[in-house]
């Protein structure tokens, strides 16, 4: 969850219109979305009890993750954001392991429960927590299992799975774009009522006003889930957060080899989000990727899951590794 910052949940074919009509309701939309707004305010640590928690060893240094599902299902791995953590998914994870997937998640180096991770672990050290180092270790946990991957980034890390799709196309079968920056170098400067301001703050004072605005509520959350994030900023490393606001202070424009690349992809956001709907689908037709929108936030993975694991599976089957 970011804190810079109703359209019925609509999916469109990749290459279509923004002018286009949206998609007509169906009765699997309107389950879905009836069981997004039924969501309680629940304890986000709680996994289902068969989750498997481990330590994995990356290029930066141990990652907390979590797996659920079959151990021979496809893989679908789900990287969360700066400031967020493998629980953001708690919801997803099981009505996709449900659905016969492999579905894994973990901390980001310096976040939560990874925050033993950094660049100090890499070989030879680094200063920062740079763009290479969340690539290696994103193509590191791919790697470590069989096939092609699902693969999920939200926010800051959807700008890292773009990178690592057209680094190791080998590892992908899909790409979803979750709340994911949609506009290449100050990323910030679309970003709605800050942004004008934006390309006058430091990375430092950018993440500082993400995280006063995250500890004030300004998103409203419930208040399970604001004494989770408040909680897991106690382990997560400023520092990494510095950097990982002026990294996407200078997000590469990969547009152009994203819509070249064969795999399906999906731009995937709330009608509320930090950045406009229109900048979302307008980069959802420059990289070829289908688009969704959902009455919500920057966070559907915590607010409209049922809608989004639907739309995602949707886009798993134009890929053809279902169970």
């Amino acid at each position: 969850m970011v804190a810079f910052g109703g359209v019925l949940g609509s999916f469109r074919r990749r290459g279509s219109s923004p002018d286009d009509a949206a998609t007509e309701p169906t009765d699997a939309t309107d389950t879905a979305r009836a069981l997004d707004e039924a969501i309680p305010d629940l304890d986000w640590r709680a996994f289902p009890p068969e989750t498997e928690a481990s330590s994995f060893e990356a290029p930066s240094g141990a990652l907390a993750r979590v797996a659920l599902g079959p151990a021979t299902g496809p893989r679908v791995v789900l990287v969360p954001g700066a400031t967020g953590s493998k629980e953001d998914f708690v919801l997803m994870m099981p009505l996709l392991a449900a659905a016969g997937y492999r579905v894994e998640s973990y901390d980001l180096a310096g976040q939560y429960e990874s925050w033993e991770a950094g660049p100090w672990n890499l070989d030879p050290p680094r200063p920062r927590y740079d763009e290479r180092l969340f690539l290696d270790d994103m193509l590191a946990v791919l790697d470590d299992g069989a096939g092609r991957a699902h693969v999920l980034g939200y926010s800051f890390a959807g700008t890292v799975a773009e990178l690592a799709l057209l680094e190791r196309p080998d590892r992908f079968a899909s790409l979803t774009l979750l709340s994911a920056p949609p506009e290449s170098g100050q990323a910030f400067r679309g970003v709605k009522r800050i942004g004008p301001i934006s390309g006058f703050t430091s990375p430092r004072q950018g993440a500082g006003l993400m995280l006063w605005g995250i500890r004030n509520n300004f998103n409203r959350v419930p208040p399970r889930r604001l004494a989770f994030v408040r909680e897991r900023f106690a382990l997560t490393r400023r520092e990494s957060v510095d950097d990982i606001i002026g990294l996407m202070m200078q997000t590469p424009d990969v547009r152009t080899r994203l819509a070249a690349s064969p795999v399906p992809k999906l731009v995937a956001v709330g009608a509320h989000d930090l950045w406009p709907r229109e900048l979302h689908q307008r980069f959802a037709r420059e990289i070829g990727a289908r688009f969704a929108v959902y009455p919500t936030g920057h966070s559907p993975c915590e607010t409209a899951p049922h809608q989004l694991v639907r739309d995602m599976m949707a886009l798993f089957g134009e890929s053809g590794v279902t169970p």
